[in-house]
């Protein structure tokens, strides 16, 4: 295999391990964490395995309680660590709906549809969309939001959450921020995601609506 294939191929394994690391660890998860643990030992000598090796050393160890209950105050009630990309930029006004559409337009003509309840814009789903779609269309999709990427990298940081290690693995992925996408990140921070600017309407069309209840 080249060494353009192995390094895609690398990039690919670091996003859908990204992908499951940064999912509610159910009972499933849960179960496969010494697999999962496994297989971030076997990624090539790079600081996305570093990164995800120190992750994994407190992971794969904390007691499963503690572990849900640490996911859910990061990432379910800050909202600077929220793991719904376009909130970041759009809020939740009508014209994150847009946004919303186009991913899942793009996961479609890539032959990757979006399935379960999930919206388009959460981290795990774009990264897993990210590792399996052809010819670098997720890492285009990736680096559209690497300013979002850049702002909840910094807040997991801020926060000490061994969760920036996964987003510091992502975004070594991703590539090196811009000057243009680092000025959007602070931006962001300062300013916080836009208010609801259409009253009760819902901020996206139903075509992008979860069909189900989320995991909790």
């Amino acid at each position: 295999m080249a060494l353009r294939d192995r390094h895609r191929a690398a990039t690919a394994t670091t996003r859908k391990l990204c992908s499951l690391l940064l999912q509610y660890p159910d009972q499933e998860l849960l179960d496969a964490r010494a697999e999962l643990s496994a297989a971030v030992q076997e990624l090539p000598a790079t600081p996305a395995r570093r990164a995800l090796q120190h992750f994994c050393a407190w992971w794969g160890k904390e007691d499963p309680l503690a572990l849900q209950q640490h996911y859910v105050k990061t990432f379910d009630l800050d909202k600077r660590c929220g793991l719904y990309l376009s909130f970041y930029g759009e809020g939740d006004r009508r014209e994150r709906g847009s946004v919303l559409l186009r991913l899942k337009r793009l996961y479609r003509a890539a032959g990757l549809p979006l399935e379960g309840t999930e919206l388009p814009d959460y981290l795990p789903v774009m990264l897993e969309f990210a590792a399996a779609a052809p010819s670098g269309q997720g890492s285009i999709v990736l680096r559209e939001h690497r300013a979002a990427l850049e702002l909840v990298r910094a807040s997991l940081r801020e926060r000490q959450t061994p969760y920036a290690d996964v987003l510091e693995a992502v975004c070594l992925s991703v590539g090196e921020i811009s000057a243009a996408d680092r000025a959007r990140a602070i931006k962001l921070a300062a300013a916080g995601p836009p208010q609801e600017l259409v009253g009760l309407e819902p901020f996206a069309p139903p075509e992008v609506m979860p069909s189900a209840e989320a995991r909790r």
